[in-house]
């Protein structure tokens, strides 16, 4: 064995960690070197086209060298700052790693192509360690950079994931203050875009917390960031189990029913999960459903929340004659013949394809929609003259109900710019020649 490699291995650990550290910042900093003395020329060149008006050749030049000198100055400071930051968070004090997260976090947000190059010096590891600590304001500033790191870099959520931030999540939600939810959910939706990928996102670590902050009083503004990971995981089909065995499905349909920011989102995600059979026989069993979709129904302001739940509502109708029939208690004919004459464009059609699944009390255009069919066999007429009558008459009521409700709604909507005297003296006009004053 050489002499030299006796002595390389004789070097501690840490002192080899350090020797690599600073050998991969001489580097970075020898390159940024290299591309401003490369850019140079062509930079002077059109700083010196925008100089027409200079009349003096040298006070160009003096011009053009404190630009360069400016920026030179700006660049070195840059990677001096992090030089500094980078050796504090390895092998400082926790305030100096606070510090340090903190002036990372700068760094990041203001120049993309260091975030791949504090990956390579272990900087995110360093900082997912420090998410699990006690101390308030350590835990956010590490969170905080995490956030810059991964925006827009699928390596940085990567190595996030692979260094077990999902493990140093909190397991009461209750114990977090809201502005350490609030960036939590910020990261959570940044990692969830992972879900299409190959990086396995543990669901029995990420769900509880999701679930728990939507089931606490955090602010509208946390709670769509996490509805918003939630949406991401349900485009995964696979996601559907874990996402119904944490109580999503229920969770999603009571904040659903508030009129808020957060009805569209979750209807969005609750769409992603009845395409798949775990998450409509969640839906199926939950006392929420139909009442709490067909009540949206009614929501003239949220068409789109509108459209949504008629798509719930069809997915939940088709082939299910239990699910219509608990439908039509619940009133939904009614609401869908409002839908379909006042609804957009979309909302009108499912709206028209759910009246008619319903239109007959037996079910007898349901064939074509649900399944393969077998001849039936009955002795004598299966609806009576009377009856078939009857049904027609009380169609026909529903009709001219809804009709009259249009129409008061609608002349509502029109008064809402004059007061009732004004319209009673429009009306007087077109029956009389002249005016009663």
């Amino acid at each position: 064995m050489s002499h030299s490699q006796t002595q390389n291995m004789s070097i501690p650990s840490s002192s080899y960690m350090r020797l690599q550290f600073f050998s991969r910042i001489r580097q970075f900093i020898q390159s940024k070197s290299a591309r401003r003395r490369q850019n140079e020329p062509n930079h002077n060149h059109e700083k010196s086209r925008t100089l027409k008006n200079i009349n003096s050749q040298e006070e160009k030049q003096v011009i053009i060298e404190e630009k360069n000198h400016e920026q030179s100055d700006i660049e070195e400071d840059d990677c001096v700052l992090l030089q500094k930051s980078v050796k504090r968070l390895h092998f400082g004090s926790w305030e100096e790693k606070e510090m340090a997260a903190k002036e990372i976090e700068k760094l990041a947000k203001e120049d993309v192509k260091i975030k791949k190059l504090m990956a390579e010096l272990g900087v995110i590891q360093m900082l997912v360690s420090m998410v699990s600590t006690e101390v308030i304001g350590r835990r956010r500033a590490a969170i905080k950079a995490l956030i810059q790191l991964a925006n827009g870099t699928y390596t940085n959520k990567a190595i996030m994931v692979e260094a077990g931030i999902l493990t140093k999540l909190p397991k009461n939600v209750d114990a977090v203050d809201e502005s350490t939810r609030h960036e939590f959910g910020e990261l959570l939706l940044s990692l969830s875009s992972l879900a299409n990928t190959d990086i396995p996102l543990s669901s029995s670590e990420i769900l509880p917390f999701l679930v728990g902050i939507l089931e606490s009083g955090s602010s509208v503004e946390t709670k769509e960031l996490c509805i918003g990971a939630l949406y991401n995981l349900s485009a995964v089909l696979d996601n559907a189990r874990p996402m119904v065995s944490n109580g999503v499905v229920h969770t999603l349909l009571k904040l659903c029913s508030m009129k808020e920011r957060l009805s569209e989102k979750s209807l969005v995600t609750l769409g992603n999960l009845v395409a798949t059979s775990t998450g409509k026989k969640a839906m199926e069993d939950s006392p929420l459903v139909p009442e709490s979709l067909i009540e949206i129904l009614t929501w003239e302001e949220k068409p789109k929340c509108q459209e949504l739940s008629a798509y719930i509502l069809m997915i939940l109708a088709h082939q299910s004659s239990e699910q219509r029939d608990k439908m039509a208690k619940s009133g939904i004919v009614h609401v869908s013949l409002q839908l379909a004459l006042l609804g957009s464009p979309l909302a009108q059609k499912r709206a028209s394809k759910l009246l008619q699944w319903f239109k007959d009390e037996r079910q007898a255009k349901m064939g074509p929609h649900s399944g393969p069919q077998t001849r039936r066999v009955s002795i004598g007429s299966p609806v009576s003259p009377r009856e078939a009558q009857e049904g027609k008459k009380m169609m026909k009521n529903l009709v001219q109900q809804s009709l009259h409700k249009n129409l008061e709604m609608i002349t509502r909507r029109a008064n809402t710019a004059a007061d009732s005297s004004k319209l009673k003296s429009l009306v007087i006009s077109t029956s009389c020649k002249s005016l009663p004053y």
